[in-house]
């Protein structure tokens, strides 16, 4: 294998049918005709004296050699795409640069409305879109650059990947200013027993779903107290003002909600209370573009508690 005698144009196809899994996407996604793609495939098989792809039912499955070179190779593609095409002189008011990042639905009511203020201060012709990608699918679709940069509880441990804390959060409990627990003494710490009477809801969102809570709920054998599951933690003020049942939240959100509602904010059990770290992530190919850089230092003003190092990879 004679590195210097490879067309570095193949490579290209290589990581587009390895994203794809067809090589009439990755054509489609390239510029090139079916016949064109094809051939830089054999080329590639012929070269790497593997066959790279096999086909299944699921579409073409890269072979354990493809799935060792192909990402690495996206990455340097990548990293060099952005140190030839990365400008210096970013001015963000005169910018229209079009950033993508991933938030759930729960991030998007906390973090969207902020960073799109700033947005509108700062760089009022940009775009921001949130684009639904699931936690695990997170490392692929920043590899890709379906998405720029994502919020969320994630802890993704690929290559390429670089992430920072912006702060540590806990759960609380949420009910209707009227709601009052069944025994004991009424103070702003419910005690184990006390949730043991209550009748729970909880949200589930599935892209985003982050476990702590069902675990603390099954520590505590809980867990049969729950009467009602949501798929959205949108739901939950509207259900806690409604009705007798208690929902459990995090601090942010029940903070935000609780402003405006009739709601009332309860610490949980100091032994029993699930916590979770939020971060942002980002791809190494981004860490040096100007406009990535002033984003991400947008999301540290906004919901950082304390700076991380920004270029530490995971």
């Amino acid at each position: 294998m004679n590195f210097r005698q490879l067309d570095l144009n193949l490579l290209r196809v290589l990581c587009a049918i390895h994203r794809t899994g067809s090589v009439t996407a990755a054509g489609k996604a390239l510029a090139l005709s079916q016949p064109a793609t094809s051939n830089a495939l054999a080329r590639l098989r012929e070269h790497f004296r593997d066959d790279l792809f096999v086909r299944s039912p699921a579409g073409l499955q890269p072979t354990r050699l493809c799935e060792r070179v192909a990402p690495e190779v996206q990455t340097q593609l990548q990293l060099l795409e952005a140190t030839v095409t990365g400008r210096e002189d970013f001015d963000p008011a005169l910018s229209d640069t079009r950033w993508r990042l991933s938030l759930s639905d729960l991030g998007e009511m906390m973090f969207l409305p902020p960073l799109a203020a700033a947005l509108r201060r700062h760089a009022p012709h940009g775009r921001l879109t949130n684009i639904s990608v699931a936690a695990d699918d997170v490392p692929a679709a920043l590899e890709s650059r379906e998405i720029d940069f994502a919020i969320g509880i994630l802890q993704p441990q690929h290559r390429g990947v670089h992430a920072d804390l912006l702060f540590r959060e806990h759960y609380v409990a949420l009910t209707s200013a009227r709601w009052q627990p069944a025994s004991g003494r009424v103070g702003r710490t419910l005690s184990a027993q006390q949730l043991a009477q209550a009748s729970l809801v909880v949200a589930s969102p599935t892209a985003t779903f982050h476990g702590s809570v069902e675990r603390m709920l099954q520590r505590l054998k809980l867990a049969d107290r729950v009467v009602l599951r949501a798929r959205h933690f949108g739901a939950l003020p509207e259900l806690a003002l409604s009705t007798d049942l208690l929902t459990i939240v995090p601090q942010m959100y029940a903070d935000m909600i609780g402003q405006r509602r009739d709601l009332r904010v309860w610490n949980l059990p100091r032994a029993a209370a699930p916590s979770y770290e939020v971060r942002l992530v980002w791809h190494a190919s981004t860490a040096r573009d100007p406009a990535q850089q002033w984003i991400r230092t947008q999301v540290h003003e906004l919901f950082g508690r304390g700076r991380t190092s920004a270029a530490r990879p995971v």
